[in-house]
C-alpha cells in the first residue's frame, strides 16, 4: 500500500508530501510528477518517485496498485480540459482498485466558472464508484501574498470583489488536512468545506498591508469588467482574466465565505491567520 500524491511538485503537493514525511515512512508514499528531476530532493529521501502526465493516459498504466490511497491534485492547465485530465488519474485509480480516491475540488458555495471543471470532476468521481472523500479547498492565501511587488508598487489593493469576504488559509493549511484525511480512517465518501478560521475583506488585507509595511496601501474597488482588463493588461491570457474576474464576483456574493470549521478540525490546529502569511510573505 503506497499514498500517492500526484502534482507532488507543485505549491500545494510539496507542502503535502513534506507533510506525509513527518507522519509515515518515505518509502510508502509515491510522488508523481511530470519532471522527475524537480523532485530530486525527495528520491533522495526515499520517496518514490513515478512520471506520468495527465496529458499522456498510458503513464498512468500500472501506477497504481490495489489499497493505494491516491490524492488528485486537480490540474491548473485551464486551457487543457482539466475535466479529461483528472477522468484519465481517475480511471487508472478505479482499474487498480485504490482504497481511498482524494480530490481537491472547490466549495460547494462557488459558482464561479472556475468551479465547473471540480463539479464536474466530483459528478465522475461518484459515478466511478471508488472510495473517495471530496476537500472543497477553499481560497489560499498565497492567492494574495506570492505576488505582492505591484501592490507594494502602486500602494492599491485592486479587486473587483466589493465588500465580499474570504474565508482563505495557507497552503500548508490545506496540505495539512490531506494528509490527516490519507493517514486516517474513515473519510470514506465524504465531502470537507475547507477555509480558514477568519474571514476578511479586501479593505482589511490592505489595511494589514499598511500596517506591516509602514506605507499607505488603499484598496480600490474595481468593476469585474475593469478588473478583467487589467489582468489581460498585465498579460493574462483572456480566459484565465475572466476566470479571475468571475472569481471576484463570486466573492463579493460572499461564495468563498467557508464557515464549517472543517479546515481546522482535519488540521488538528487552527488555520494560519491572513496577516502571519503577510508577515512570511513580506520577509521572503
Amino acid at each position: 500500500m503506497s499514498i500517492v500524491v500526484t502534482g507532488a511538485t507543485g505549491h500545494l503537493g510539496r507542502h503535502v508530501v513534506e507533510q506525509l514525511l513527518e507522519k509515515v515512512p518515505a518509502e510508502q508514499i509515491t510522488a508523481v510528477v511530470r519532471t522527475p528531476e524537480k523532485a530530486a530532493d525527495l528520491a533522495e529521501r526515499g520517496v518514490r518517485i513515478a512520471a506520468a502526465d495527465y496529458n499522456a493516459p498510458e503513464t498512468f498504466d500500472g501506477l497504481f496498485s490495489a489499497g493505494d490511497k491516491v490524492l488528485l491534485i486537480s490540474g491548473n492547465e485551464f486551457d487543457k480540459g482539466r475535466l479529461q485530465q483528472h477522468q484519465v488519474v481517475l480511471d487508472a485509480a478505479k482499474a487498480a482498485g485504490v482504497a481511498l480516491f482524494a480530490y481537491t475540488s472547490a466549495p460547494s458555495s462557488l459558482k464561479a466558472a472556475l468551479a465547473d471543471d471540480h463539479r464536474a470532476t466530483e459528478q465522475a468521481i461518484l459515478a466511478s464508484g471508488v472510495p473517495c472523500v471530496l476537500l472543497r479547498n477553499g481560497w489560499y492565501h498565497e492567492n494574495y501574498t506570492d505576488n505582492l511587488a505591484p501592490v507594494l508598487e502602486h500602494g492599491a489593493v485592486v479587486q473587483a470583489a466589493g465588500d465580499g469576504r474570504v474565508s482563505s488559509a495557507s497552503r500548508a493549511d490545506y496540505a495539512a488536512a490531506a494528509v490527516a484525511v490519507l493517514t486516517g480512517e474513515g473519510h470514506e465518501n465524504k465531502a470537507y468545506e475547507l477555509g480558514g478560521d477568519e474571514a476578511w475583506g479586501f479593505a482589511e488585507y490592505a489595511a494589514e498591508l499598511s500596517k506591516q509595511t509602514g506605507k499607505e496601501i488603499t484598496y480600490n474597488a474595481v468593476s469585474a469588467e475593469a478588473y478583467e482588463g487589467l489582468l489581460k493588461g498585465a498579460g493574462l491570457p483572456g480566459p484565465l482574466a475572466a476566470v479571475f474576474a468571475g472569481v471576484d464576483a463570486s466573492i463579493e456574493k460572499g461564495e468563498l465565505e467557508v464557515t464549517t470549521g472543517d479546515l481546522s478540525r482535519l488540521a488538528g490546529r487552527p488555520t494560519t491567520p491572513l496577516a502571519e502569511a503577510i508577515t512570511a510573505a513580506l520577509k521572503g
